[in-house]
């Protein structure tokens, strides 16, 4: 497991923020949390660290840069646990402290393609594909399938990337998505169909390359 050093809390024992209802699976950590105790903070990271680095590597795609973001997220939880209202669930509230950094990370280097190249990409690509969905569990091409993958992930404009890593990467539901990153259901589902759309077409070319 990463090593995420997080130092002494400088909360004062005996602040309380209110309980969450329902009581939320963190509960334990919540209140060590809110109570400043000496270990609530390795707690933290031993129990959402590797996760949020996970999440944090798949969207910046960068390992300095994750680390940077995971190590920020963790110290933002740990200082501001009083402003967890428990209107979410707490890792859903942790997720989005991890992808909005995560995000901001991306949209400072600017490396990722611009929405309109995007959609033209959608309206160019999106309906001429030819069926491959066969061959994908060819042994012989899952190595270079997983890296055209990545790099079609890498691809994706970053909101519609931290959405499509969330949704399909880890495997949180439409409305926990929607949940983490702000964003109304509706809009989890069109970002979610349009990156599904593009992830096709770029996997659909790397097929075609590989069948010829």
């Amino acid at each position: 497991m990463r090593t995420f050093v997080m130092g002494p809390t400088d909360r004062t024992p005996g602040a309380r923020a209110p309980v969450s209802r329902p009581v939320d699976r963190d509960h334990a950590l919540l209140e060590a949390l809110r109570q400043g105790e000496p270990t609530a903070a390795e707690r933290l990271v031993t129990t959402y660290g590797d996760q949020a680095y996970r999440l944090a590597i798949r969207i910046t795609g960068n390992r300095a840069d994750a680390e940077e973001v995971v190590q920020d997220a963790l110290w933002t939880v740990v200082r501001k646990i009083g402003a967890f209202r428990g209107e979410s669930a707490f890792a859903s509230w942790l997720y989005r402290i991890v992808a909005n950094g995560a995000c901001q990370k991306i949209r400072r280097r600017r490396t990722d393609i611009s929405l309109d190249e995007f959609t033209a990409m959608l309206d160019d690509d999106g309906s001429r594909e030819a069926d491959w969905s066969a061959r994908v569990e060819d042994p012989a091409l899952q190595s270079e399938l997983r890296k055209a993958l990545t790099a079609a992930i890498a691809a994706l404009p970053i909101d519609y990337r931290a959405v499509i890593v969330l949704r399909d990467v880890e495997g949180l539901s439409t409305r926990e998505v929607a949940d983490t990153l702000g964003l109304t259901i509706v809009n989890v589902k069109t970002r979610t169909h349009r990156a599904r759309l593009f992830l096709r077409s770029r996997l659909g070319r790397f097929m075609a390359h590989e069948a010829a």
